[in-house]
């Protein structure tokens, strides 16, 4: 029941992150007032159909464009979904983490992925968010995002063929990049959300302090390792108790059949 809640949640985000269905006639990017509010999920500002911009967008512009400002409504706003539910957004409403949940179901044989890893999203939030593009005066996370080349580039060359010409070798390896996490999503549960977003890397930050966290009532824990099983993440049931950085708050884990883990405040 909850899989199938989230799926719905997903698909809801989904839509609703993507309504301007225009920018695909038009091939021209929404710029109304919508866009100055920030998409809690990872979803390119650039994609002919989203509403809203990437928080990750917003605050590379600051850091490039606005004088060495800091972006602080766009951390503010994510502070705030963090402090109530942590990475609730990426389990529940993150239109990229549901493209990966997608190519995950493709029949290939699975690899887990090493947990030193995972760490690697927050150097990438060091260095490509905030330092280089203060230093370089250029967004570089959003010019090599894979999100951005699926959701943007790929669709906005596809419908103005006067930017084609332009695309050049920096677009071989922007698809470089974007298909080898594909291809990596096909095998591995979640890379990209793992080892690269620094959405998530901010999100994960708030997992153990959040108002809502998950909770396991040790009492009516046993040893069946069914939650570990379930968990898109391979967080064993030690770091769930923990709401380790890692847990991206599926709730696939609430499947529990003792009912020792559960979602709430506290």
């Amino acid at each position: 029941m909850v899989e199938r809640l989230r799926q719905l949640s997903q698909i809801f985000a989904t839509v609703v992150s993507n309504a301007y269905l225009k920018g695909f006639t038009t091939g021209v990017i929404y710029q109304g007032n919508l866009k100055q509010v920030c998409n809690p999920g990872f979803n390119c500002y650039s994609c002919p159909s989203a509403l809203f911009s990437c928080p990750i967008g917003a605050i590379q512009f600051m850091a490039a464009y606005g004088s060495y400002h800091v972006s602080f409504y766009a951390l503010g706003f994510l502070s705030i979904i963090g402090t109530i539910g942590g990475r609730i957004v990426c389990g529940w409403g993150c239109p990229f983490g549901f493209v990966q949940d997608l190519l995950y179901k493709v029949k290939l044989p699975k690899r887990d992925i090493p947990k030193w890893l995972e760490n690697f999203k927050y150097l990438l939030l060091v260095l490509l968010v905030f330092i280089i593009p203060y230093v370089t005066l250029e967004p570089w996370f959003c010019k090599l995002c894979p999100t951005g080349t699926l959701e943007a580039g790929i669709p906005l060359l596809s419908l103005n063929p006067m930017l084609r010409p332009s695309a050049g070798w920096f677009f071989v390896l922007k698809m470089a990049i974007l298909l080898f996490f594909l291809a990596w999503m096909m095998v591995s549960s979640r890379p990209f959300c793992r080892t690269a977003c620094p959405l998530g890397a901010i999100y994960s930050l708030f997992n153990p302090v959040s108002i809502f966290r998950i909770r396991v009532d040790e009492e009516k824990c046993t040893p069946c390792d069914i939650c570990s099983r379930e968990c898109p993440v391979s967080l064993n049931l030690n770091e769930i108790k923990k709401n380790a950085r890692g847990c991206v708050r599926c709730l696939r884990c609430t499947v529990c059949p003792h009912g020792a883990i559960t979602f709430g405040k506290g």
